[in-house]
């Protein structure tokens, strides 16, 4: 393996051997690469087909669908919305959100879960994109059983803190490089908001984290791998046993600047009401609790939601 290069873990290996796997790759990088994710293939293919498509639409049918006031958690987020927290340029990228489907009376529902906006072109999307966000549920609970059994949790500890959880999949466009980029990338240097983050779409080079070093390395995965990394709400949880690492989108030189790229992350987040408690295993005399006043997942997501311009 090259020197500072993520291992690609398998999901089909035992328990036990790809918890510790991905605890150390978590624990070093804030990120690891995953295989055998269980999602189809298939059904990848008809997402990135239908994302495509939807962004091909001109800006006015696709501005019907942006939901002002909602802080992009549903529906179309225009070109040039968001911003990395302290950036002097919004990031060059338009995005379509997607979260969970829950019944009109759910206790959750608030304004950061509301209910979802489905377009009418291009067709399949619902029918794609539901049994995707499922997918991407399913996957990202077993993580967290891996990353539980990493922490000396019971491996279904995760499970009553993400069940209704305020996920989101999110659609990524990131158009061809023109003149509006001048002091601008396609996402800039940041950190997650939520638990884990679960990635398609790094196989196109631009996707780097930085070390604790200070270095920027290539995150590149093998086709239909899964780029997995920690987010600051576990982060915060663990005390920075797990860091949640900065990354970044970078823009491309030469003809690919010319290419339009595409990714797909699912945020995987805890439920609205979780309190955001330091775990008792990840602190000590080494390693005092750098957050002994706990915050409700909503109200930690709603302080980042402004700090990137959304809200």
């Amino acid at each position: 393996m090259a020197p500072n290069a993520l291992p690609v873990i398998s999901l089909a290996q035992p328990a036990e051997t790809a918890a510790q796997a991905l605890g150390a790759s978590f624990a070093s990088y804030g990120f690891a690469m995953v295989s055998d994710h269980g999602i189809d293939p298939a059904l990848i293919d008809r997402a990135w087909d239908l994302t495509a498509r939807f962004f091909a639409l001109p800006e006015a049918r696709k501005l019907a669908w942006h939901q002002p006031g909602m802080a992009g958690a549903r529906g179309y987020t225009p070109f040039g919305r968001e911003i990395a927290k302290g950036a002097r340029a919004s990031d060059l990228k338009e995005f379509w959100h997607i979260g969970r489907e829950r019944p009109a009376f759910h206790p959750l529902l608030s304004p950061s879960m509301p209910p979802n906006v489905w377009p009418d072109k291009p067709d399949g999307f619902l029918d794609v994109f539901e049994p995707l966000f499922a997918s991407f549920d399913r996957t990202g609970a077993l993580i967290l059983s891996h990353i539980a059994r990493f922490l000396d949790l019971a491996p279904d500890w995760f499970e009553p803190a993400i069940a209704d959880g305020n996920s989101v999949l999110r659609l990524l466009h990131y158009p061809p490089i023109g003149d509006h980029s001048e002091g601008a990338i396609r996402a800039g240097a940041h950190e997650d908001i939520n638990l884990i983050t679960l990635l398609l779409g790094a196989e196109e080079a631009g996707l780097e984290l930085l070390t604790r070093v200070g270095e920027w390395i290539a995150v590149n995965p093998p086709e239909g791998a899964l780029v997995v990394n920690i987010g600051d709400m576990l982060q915060r949880l663990t005390n920075h046993a797990l860091p949640s690492t900065t990354h970044r989108v970078r823009n491309p030189q030469g003809a690919r600047a010319q290419r339009s790229r595409y990714s797909m992350p699912f945020f995987l987040h805890l439920r609205s009401d979780f309190l955001i408690r330091t775990l008792p295993g990840c602190v000590s005399e080494a390693a005092p609790d750098r957050y002994p006043v706990p915050v409700t997942a909503d109200a930690f997501l709603q302080e980042r939601l402004a700090e990137i311009g959304l809200k």
